[in-house]
């Protein structure tokens, strides 16, 4: 390096001297510039290879390009369920101030984009829907079973009238029939937990309807279905879909209703059928019920998703409900047509009334 910087410092000189110089003087400077750049060499040139040689030589192997992998495409199942439902949507549909997870995109059962603890972003969401529709069919099952207890049971069984439990508390009898429940129901769920459903017919269909979503099938099937009625909402995707749907809102109904069961009688010491139109006979229930089937036949909510909510008419509601004012109004005019017909039955009623105690009089005199 040194070396160089010298000659070109030395070759400006000698471009810039040529200019003032007779062309004799230029020569005889470039031959001495030419002997200094020699000797310069010389002494720089064993410094150099002792550089060379130190500087390590690192061998570099060819690195083989990578192939790009190409995504393996799924065939597309007609007959399955679309995945992605809500896509379109970043909101979830239960309460549309919450951001929508991105697994809950509406492919599953019961999915509704709700997930405001983040569960499904820290657990496996099959294991999730495993755990909750087991949840649910307990729960189905203990809320008919709790009120049940409580009308039927012997008292001997009971807490003050009300069902054991951990908080309304369990006498000897009762803790030993609750351990047996549960020890038959932990060896069910130790036997069901790593329970094969590939290749099971149910298991099959399951594998047919959810292939263009995953290929894990249906959480919380156990190819059960002895009464067939999975195929009451239609024996295709779409109504098997519809029936999961149906099972696990039931489910989650059920799991508020027991716990409310079970702290209602914490706090205030009554049993939950003490008192109450839905576990004794009665004529308000069936009204109430009546009385709501036919306001719903006519109105309905609007979707508690979207503001403003309010009551509107269902799609046939407002033709039914000017209906049936059309037949009040029918009515009231036959009443008015008919009723000199009444009144003149009615005069014929008094007349005839008069004539029968005249009647009676003259037999009474006789």
């Amino acid at each position: 390096m040194k070396f160089c910087y010298t000659a070109s410092i030395i070759a400006a000189l000698v471009g810039s001297a040529s200019a003032f110089v007779a062309p004799t003087l230029t020569a005889s400077l470039a031959k001495d510039v030419a002997a200094k750049a020699e000797e310069m060499k010389a002494v720089e040139s064993p410094v150099a290879a002792e550089e060379k040689e130190s500087t390590p030589v690192i061998a570099v192997e060819p690195v083989a390009a990578e192939e790009p992998k190409v995504p393996e495409v799924k065939p597309y199942n007609p007959l399955g369920l679309k995945p992605g439902r809500y896509d379109s949507i970043n909101y979830s549909k239960t309460f549309r101030s919450l951001q929508r997870p991105p697994k809950l995109d509406g492919s599953m059962a019961g999915d509704f984009g709700f997930d405001p603890l983040g569960f499904t972003e820290d657990y496996d969401l099959y294991y999730l829907q495993e755990c909750e529709i087991r949840h649910a069919r307990l729960a189905m099952l203990a809320v008919v079973g709790w009120p049940l207890s409580e009308l039927v049971a012997p008292s001997w069984m009971l807490q003050d009238g009300r069902a054991p439990s951990v908080l309304n508390g369990v006498n000897p009898l009762s803790a030993l029939a609750i351990l047996a429940s549960f020890t038959a129901f932990g060896f069910f769920e130790y036997k069901t937990s790593i329970r094969r459903t590939a290749g099971t017919p149910m298991g099959d269909t399951h594998t047919s309807d959810m292939s263009n979503i995953w290929n894990y099938g249906v959480p919380g099937d156990y190819n059960f279905d002895p009464a067939n009625f999975y195929s009451l909402l239609g024996d295709d995707a779409q109504g098997r879909k519809g029936l999961r749907e149906l099972e696990i809102t039931q489910g989650r109904y059920a799991m508020l209703g027991i716990s409310s069961f079970a702290l209602w009688e914490k706090l205030t010491g009554h049993p939950i059928v003490e008192n109450s139109m839905f576990f004794h006979p009665n004529a308000l229930l069936p009204f109430l019920a009546l009385s709501y089937f036919g306001w719903s036949q006519i109105y309905e909510v609007s979707d508690v998703t979207e503001f403003p909510i309010k009551i509107q008419y269902t799609k046939d509601g407002e033709e039914m409900l000017n209906g049936l004012k059309r037949n009040a109004n029918d009515m009231q005019k036959n009443g008015e047509s008919m009723q000199p017909a009444i009144d003149s039955a009615k005069k014929q009623l008094v007349t005839l009334k008069g004539k029968i105690e005249e009647l009676a009089e003259k037999i009474d005199i006789e």
